[in-house]
């Protein structure tokens, strides 16, 4: 492996994702050397990145041997930072089970399936807003619309505040990204700030906005999801405020953005397949789903999680002591040779598809992974009606990130039925 290090990209670097996750780097790993040793520059101690599929699972699912609580990024924090900072997915059983418990319920599969009338109507109504233009940027008009304006309904937060909020939520998931903060993590100094998400201060904007929701809430309490945080338990659980704080934080976050770009590194590879994209509208909702799904995998927008040993253990062939990091590539795993069939095609109807997306087939289970699933599923029906073809126009621009892979900007042109 020495002779081929030079060609490794630096996995630690978000610029070594600018152009991509580097699939290269991925592959020779998983064949070389599935449990890899990755230094990091700048004082960084160092962690194992996991690439092969079935690593990636067990790790994901022994929960007392690689656990969640101490960080699920690559940054090291110390207790106080932990404590301050923690939300649904820096936790473990059974803590993570009893929070999840209580807020799980917005997302179940059968109260999603609810919102399919709604989520429709926004499509139709961002889409046919469009009508008569041929050419724009299909992130911004259109990919980030959908998820914004339904976590607006699902929250009941007035149509007025949401750009604001989408801002806010995009600096934290963007955080190494200079388009989308002034206080990138790698490039200023955000010690101030160690103490909140994302090490930000819009935290501290995010936690205001919340208070005063959840205030008028208490007072005139509502059918959205708010309301039913609010709500105690059967056995009288209910979450505190900081808890609630950093769950709305999260949703505004992660809530919009994977979802944003998941659809549009979607229709990226539509686009890049015309044949297919032609087929749209005779698909049925049937043929729909197993796109969705390999969209998903295809995009692996979450490309990495991290986790800490518990306990000295061995996976793969390597020795792993108590309080190595561990980083688990989803993005890797998703591309695995030895568990999917000719990994590197998009199958429209690849059966089985069981990627690693969301965290699937572990307890961290992404909580709006049924709601995505519906506003792709109905976005791309809605497309069918309106386009007879879609075209790229201009460059591409991706986020600054090795812990989201997501597309800025996606300029197209369309030809309308």
């Amino acid at each position: 492996m020495e002779g081929h290090a030079t060609a490794l990209v630096e996995l630690s670097s978000h610029d070594a994702f600018v152009s991509g996750p580097p699939h290269a780097t991925f592959s020779y790993l998983r064949t070389h050397d599935p449990v890899h040793w990755t230094s990091e520059p700048d004082g960084g101690r160092g962690f194992w990145s996991v690439t092969r599929y079935d690593d990636v699972l067990f790790a994901s699912r022994r929960t007392d041997l690689f656990s969640s609580q101490f960080g699920i990024r690559l940054e090291d924090m110390d207790p106080e930072e932990t404590e301050a900072r923690r939300t649904l997915m820096e936790m473990d059983a059974p803590e993570h089970t009893r929070l999840r418990r209580l807020v799980s319920r917005p997302f179940a599969p059968k109260t999603v399936g609810e919102y399919e009338t709604a989520v429709r109507s926004l499509a139709e109504e961002i889409l046919e807003d469009l009508r008569g233009e041929r050419e724009f940027n299909f992130v911004t008009r259109v990919a980030r619309e959908l998820p914004m304006r339904m976590l607006g309904r699902l929250l009941g937060l007035p149509d007025d505040d949401l750009e604001w909020l989408v801002q806010r939520g995009d600096a934290l998931i963007g955080n190494s990204d200079p388009d989308f903060t002034d206080f990138v993590v790698d490039q200023v100094d955000t010690s101030p700030y160690r103490l909140l998400p994302f090490r930000s201060p819009v935290s501290l904007e995010l936690f205001d906005y919340a208070s005063g929701a959840l205030e008028l809430r208490r007072r005139n309490p509502s059918r959205d999801i708010l309301s039913a945080l609010l709500e105690p338990t059967a056995d009288g659980e209910s979450l505190d405020e900081r808890a609630l704080q950093n769950f709305f934080t999260l949703m505004v976050a992660a809530g919009n953005d994977t979802t944003r770009y998941s659809m549009t590194g979607g229709l990226l590879a539509l686009i890049e397949r015309p044949t297919l994209f032609a087929q749209l509208p005779d698909m049925s909702g049937d043929e729909l789903r197993p796109l969705v799904e390999e969209m998903l995998r295809w995009t692996t927008v979450t490309m990495h999680f991290r986790r800490t040993v518990t306990v000295d253990t061995q996976l793969g062939d390597r020795n792993l002591a108590a309080g190595d990091k561990v980083v688990l590539w989803f993005v890797s795993a998703n591309y695995d040779e030895t568990h999917f069939d000719e990994p590197n095609q998009f199958r429209p109807d690849r059966s089985p598809n069981d990627h690693v997306a969301f965290g699937l087939h572990s307890p961290h289970l992404c909580l709006g992974s049924h709601l995505a699933r519906l506003e792709m599923r109905v976005l791309f029906e809605e497309i069918a009606k309106r386009w007879s073809a879609v075209e790229l126009i201009g460059e591409t621009e991706r986020l600054r990130s090795n812990f989201i892979s997501g597309i800025k900007t996606l300029p197209v042109r369309v030809t309308w039925r």
